[in-house]
């Protein structure tokens, strides 16, 4: 008998990609088979992947983007990519469809409606998305990253916590070094994408600390392409040892060495930042839907794991302040990685598993 098939939907952003691949990584070790459906910005997130995952790039839109074609051109890419998934539903049956939010989930939750697939979405942000709000009250299970989550009326999510990759797993609770007479190991991350906002002030701020403190600064800074040159020339005029990068592929192990993190707050980021345990600047992204990272971010804040700087107040002076606030203060620092490990749910991709298992066929 072959073994049971299910189907995760996510869309184009490590966001949703990272969490998808932590819960592909368990099924696959239960014996499952998985089929990943996404678009062409999600293929790109898709290679840490375990092989055995079958990919499935469809079509998709949102009416949001793209001007007046875009949101003409939109209805009928959408309607292709629906009956396409419910043709590919049809030959090859699967047990159960999880929708990790994102417009490139849109085919695969609409066909196993359609069909009465079992099927389930995960929302990681305190803030329900566009898509996953318009299936919540049309799927078995709404599991939810972030608590509390604002849901539509009358839907009733599951607290799961944000599944984190087992690259982070392996990371768990790694021991915190205190900054101390050292190296100093600051890691800035802008979720998946990079933040020019971060390449902006970040730089800037450090190039302000104690010339003691950025002599003993080692920096990770995760950039766009377009702004990669400068903020390395700027840490280069700085006298800063800094990497920049528009990628890393080592982040759970940079978050294990790091003393501090200046951080988005997207879900898999603070997910990621909690199940190592370390303390965390968090610059919420001004433009996300609902303003859903300010609402990831509040239980951090209020745990003492993280300050918060809003986008409208954001400057130099203020991140240098507690940068070297926090970097000068070994007990301080303990104390808030000890925050974030408390709010860690390291098991939340079992969590969603065991929620997986109950509505499959």
């Amino acid at each position: 008998m072959a073994a049971p098939l299910a189907l995760i939907a996510a869309g184009g952003t490590g966001g949703h990609m990272f969490p998808a691949q932590a819960l592909a990584e368990l099924l696959l070790s239960e014996g499952w088979r998985v089929n990943l459906s996404t678009d062409d910005r999600g293929a790109r997130y898709a290679d840490g992947f375990p092989d055995t995952v079958e990919r499935s790039v469809v079509r998709s839109a949102t009416t949001a983007r793209g001007g007046l074609a875009g949101k003409l051109t939109a209805p009928l890419k959408i309607g292709l990519g629906v009956l396409t998934a419910r043709a590919a539903f049809r030959r090859h049956r699967p047990a159960v469809v999880i929708g990790f939010g994102g417009y490139p989930t849109i085919p695969a939750m609409s066909a196993a409606l359609s069909l009465g697939v079992p099927r389930m979405i995960h929302e990681q942000n305190g803030v329900m998305g566009r898509v996953n709000r318009v299936f919540a009250s049309r799927v078995d299970r709404v599991a939810c990253g972030t608590w509390p989550t604002d849901l539509p009326a009358a839907v009733n999510g599951v607290h799961t916590g944000n599944p984190v990759r087992q690259s982070v797993l392996d990371h768990a609770a790694a021991p915190y070094a205190p900054p101390g007479d050292g190296p100093l190991h600051l890691l800035v991350i802008g979720g998946s994408q990079g933040a020019r906002i971060l390449s902006d002030v970040v730089p800037a701020a450090i190039a302000a600390l104690p010339d003691e403190m950025r002599a003993r600064l080692r920096v990770s800074h995760q950039a766009r392409t377009e702004d990669a040159d400068r903020v390395t020339a700027a840490y280069a005029d700085a006298g800063v040892a800094a990497e920049v990068r528009t990628f890393f592929t080592d982040v759970p192990e940079r978050l294990a060495q790091a003393q501090l993190v200046v951080s988005r707050s997207g879900a898999s980021s603070l997910a990621d930042i909690t199940v190592i345990g370390r303390p965390a600047i968090l610059i919420p992204y001004a433009a996300a839907a609902g303003d859903h990272q300010t609402a990831n971010a509040q239980s951090l804040a209020e745990a003492g794991a993280a300050l918060i700087h809003p986008e409208s107040v954001l400057d130099a002076p203020g991140l240098t302040r507690d940068i070297r606030a926090i970097l000068n203060d070994p007990a301080r620092a303990s104390q808030m990685a000890g925050a974030a490990l408390f709010l860690a749910r390291p098991d939340a991709a079992r969590r969603l598993y065991d929620l997986v298992t109950e509505i499959a066929r």
